[in-house]
């Protein structure tokens, strides 16, 4: 199974998700002298997660910062440097830590460029390690997305793909407003083919991964694989799904989903987060006050994570988001009316 490829530069590249990153970040730092890197053991350790490498040796101590244990001060140094005219990138080790700097994220980052009219704007880019599936129990392995779409003022995006992951991290260094990129741990060792250089992915489009004329299956992040190995096995059994990666949580591709719902007459959104109030909600509502809702055959299906924190045994863990099986089961009940 694998992704469609889209037009890209004649030089392209084998990179994991993490290199593609690293990638787009030194490609950034070459171009633009205002773009900074800061957060917690990212200097010479290299990343919790080993993303910024030896991008220290490469741009310097003044451009990728080690900050000190405080996610809510280095969030807030990451704000005034965006203020200031800086393009900083700020990476939290895990997701769930950025519920230590809320008060920098959505009640600063998010609001002053409405609150001071227009007179300043907060061009920060945050990153967030994030999701489950790597043992590291309920502190560590949330998906807390969803949280940061519901905030005015914050654009919030989860590639699937080493593409992807690049190209939106370059979209969102040239963007005005703060823009948080979720970037799921078991996707960054997988890779695709990513082009050299300056490229962008636009925030706020869609991908269509997969055509097919049964049901839509719109996913984020490392759902979209999973959809997709899913969809492959339906296709076995004369189910054709189309499959949609979101790419962008806010703003949301409205015109894409909803064509291809109004096609297929089902929808499914399958996600990681909490299914309650997450992702599958927005999209369905979405669905509900278009003009495709007249066009379902069927009650629209959200398959999204328990209402429970993440376990730490792996079988529980596992059972606790959604699984290709799951997938598959939930797409033949959708199609074969069994709902």
């Amino acid at each position: 199974m694998s992704m469609p490829l889209r037009e890209t530069p004649t030089e392209v590249r084998e990179l994991s998700y993490a290199e593609a990153i690293r990638d787009g970040l030194a490609v950034a730092m070459e171009r633009d002298e205002r773009v900074i890197l800061m957060g917690e053991d990212i200097g010479v350790y290299g990343g919790a997660f080993q993303v910024s490498g030896d991008l220290v040796q490469r741009f310097g101590e003044d451009r990728v910062v080690d900050t000190p244990i405080s996610e809510l001060g280095g969030a807030g140094i990451a704000v005034g440097a965006a203020l200031t005219g800086l393009r900083p990138v700020y990476e939290f080790q895990f997701s769930d830590f950025a519920t230590l700097a809320m008060e920098q994220i959505v009640n600063q980052a998010a609001k002053l460029r409405f609150m001071l009219g227009g007179a300043v704007s907060v061009p920060l880019v945050m990153r967030f390690p994030a999701g489950s599936g790597t043992g590291a129990a309920a502190q560590h392995s949330q998906s807390l997305e969803a949280w940061f779409g519901h905030v005015p003022g914050l654009k919030v995006c989860q590639a699937a793909t080493p593409y992807d992951a690049k190209g939106l991290l370059l979209a969102a260094l040239e963007d005005p407003d703060p823009v948080m990129l979720f970037e799921h741990k078991l996707l960054y060792k997988t890779k695709g083919p990513v082009p050299e250089g300056h490229y962008t992915v636009p925030i706020g489009q869609a991908h269509l991964c997969r055509r097919g004329g049964d049901v839509t299956i719109v996913a984020t992040a490392v759902m979209v694989h999973r959809a997709l190995a899913a969809a492959d096995k339906l296709a076995e059994e004369g189910i054709e799904a189309e499959v949609i990666d979101l790419r962008t949580i806010r703003p949301l591709d409205r015109k894409t989903v909803v064509e291809s719902v109004a096609k297929t007459s089902r929808l499914m959104v399958v996600y990681e987060g909490v299914k309650t109030l997450g992702i599958g909600a927005e999209v369905s509502a979405m669905i509900a006050e278009s003009e495709a809702f007249d066009y379902l055959d069927a009650p629209i299906v959200r398959l999204g994570g328990a209402e429970a924190p993440i376990p730490y045994n792996p079988d529980l863990e596992k059972a606790a988001v959604p699984q290709e099986p799951d997938i598959l089961e939930a797409a033949r009940s959708l199609v074969r009316g069994r709902l």
